[in-house]
């Protein structure tokens, strides 16, 4: 589902009057848990989930193909842990 799909779901769900609406509700969304993340605050939704960040660690490695490698910097990113209730939902969708 890309973006213009999401915003039409928002829109239905949401029970938004019109698409612009809905499409400033999730950019509302979107910005406020990047802001937060980049603060290095997590953002709890209950029932749905955990946005954090975590640190992710050096690395070096191999170019394919080549005897090339190459080393990465140590970096905070962004990272999801999905709720109780949105994990049942979407096993029952499986069945």
């Amino acid at each position: 589902m890309n973006k213009a799909e999401f915003v039409e779901l928002v829109k239905k769900v949401g029970d938004y009057n019109t698409k612009k609406e809905a499409e400033q509700a999730v950019s509302a969304f979107t910005s406020a848990i990047s802001n937060a993340l980049s603060k290095k605050k997590s953002v709890e939704l209950v029932g749905f989930g955990k946005f954090e960040t975590a640190i992710q660690k050096a690395k070096t490695g191999k170019v394919p193909g080549t005897n090339k490698t190459y080393k990465t910097q140590e970096k905070s990113v962004p990272k999801f842990r999905p709720g109780k209730a949105l994990k049942d939902q979407v096993a029952k969708a499986k069945k």
